[in-house]
Order: C-alpha cells, then structure tokens, then sequence
C-alpha cells in the first residue's frame, strides 16, 4: 500500500514539472482592407527604417521602458525581412535602432539625425509590448496555490506605430496596429503546448504587424518619387 502511495505521489509531482502552456493570438486590429487595385510600380527610393521597442508593465511602470531590439522575439530581424517585400519600390535602405542611453549620447543622435537626412523617407516604428501588472499578478497567484492544476490566462497586447516623413521632416502617414497574446498556463495542458507554442504565436503576431503596415503603405504610395 505504502509503495502505491509512493508512486501516486511521485506521478503527482511529475505531472506539476511538466506545466504546459497554450498560446492563442487575436486578429489584426487596425488592419488594412485591399482594393485589389493594381498600380503601376513607383520609382525606386531611399528609406531609413528608425526602430524603438519598448515594453510596459501597466500598473507597475509609470512610462514604457526602451529594451534591445530582440527582447520580444529573437527573429526579429527575419520579420522585418520577410516584411519589406511589400514595399515594392524599395531601393537603399538603412536601419536605427534607438536605445535607452542615447538621451547622454550626442554622437549617436548625431549619427540618427544625418542618417534622416540621407534618405528620402524615414519610417518611424515603434514596436510596443504591454501587459497588466495586476493581471500578471494574480494569474501567477493562481498558477502557484493551485499547484498549476487551475488554468490561469496571461495576457499581454502588441502595438505597431508607424509615422512616415519626408526628407526635410514633414509627416505624411501614420499607422497603428494592435494584437493580443493569451497564454494559459495548466498543468495537463502540456499535452497540447506543442501545437501552440508561445514562440511561434509571438512571431506570427510580428509578421502580422509589419506585413500589413508595409501593405498599405506600398498601395497607397506614400512612397511615391517626389
């Protein structure tokens, strides 16, 4: 008898390491609805993409946070690749990344100002992760006195804010996109965590962002020679 409560045990304990995770994304809000209107190609031009990610905790942050690029999805560089095929008159291009120490560093605001004024447009984006402290909070509470035997939700929300400026500085275009994140953390959902990893959901949610943003900003020419 002691040996079958010792194995039920032991399987207990087992079944609370092997918390599992499903990974669920909303649809695109903000998304662009295409014409089917083909246009003609622009000449090509020159862009400078000017990248800021920052991430928030609502309720604990007073302002978002500026982080590394990277820190939401490590393939970052391969969305924004695959993305910029849908800007069909895409000639040079050169890419900034701001960081949180450039308010004390003069050089590379120097570096960030001349860039802009090399290109013919500069693409402002602003890639944001937002979460709620107090949801965060209590979802760990649940994880943690029900042993993760209770499905507990974590959500957090993704926004993509773009501007659009010409040479000499004049905004011509603005974008916003949002999507949501939802992770529900149980014990016996590891059963199905390999048909919806989190890594995956996050990098469909990127390639969502930038691919639509791109879209309109190619059909409707806000790129156009000037």
């Amino acid at each position: 008898m002691k040996a079958v409560r010792f194995i039920i045990a032991v399987g207990f304990v087992v079944a609370l390491m092997l918390t599992g995770c499903v990974s669920t994304r909303s649809n695109l809000r903000g998304a662009y609805v295409d014409t089917g209107v083909k246009k003609n190609p622009e000449p090509s031009v020159s862009v400078l993409f000017y990248f800021t990610h920052t991430k928030q905790s609502l309720g604990l942050d007073a302002i978002p946070k500026i982080v590394r690029k990277g820190a939401m999805i490590d393939s970052f560089d391969e969305v924004f690749g695959n993305s910029l095929r849908e800007i069909s008159n895409l000639g040079k291009y050169a890419t900034f990344t701001a960081e949180a120490g450039d308010v004390n560093q003069p050089e590379r605001r120097a570096k960030r100002d001349s860039l802009m004024s090399q290109y013919d447009y500069t693409i402002k984006l602003r890639v944001i992760e937002e979460k709620k402290f107090t949801s965060y909070f209590f979802a760990g509470f649940v994880t943690t006195v029900g042993l993760s035997i209770l499905p507990a939700p974590y959500y957090q929300s993704y926004r993509l804010e773009t501007e659009v400026y010409t040479r000499d500085g004049k905004r011509i275009a603005t974008y916003q996109r949002d999507m949501d994140l939802a992770k529900w953390v149980e014990t016996f959902l590891i059963f199905a965590y390999p048909f919806y990893p989190e890594t995956q959901k996050r990098e469909e949610i990127f390639l969502a962002l930038f691919h639509d943003t791109f879209k309109q900003i190619d059909a409707e020419r806000v790129l156009a020679k000037r």
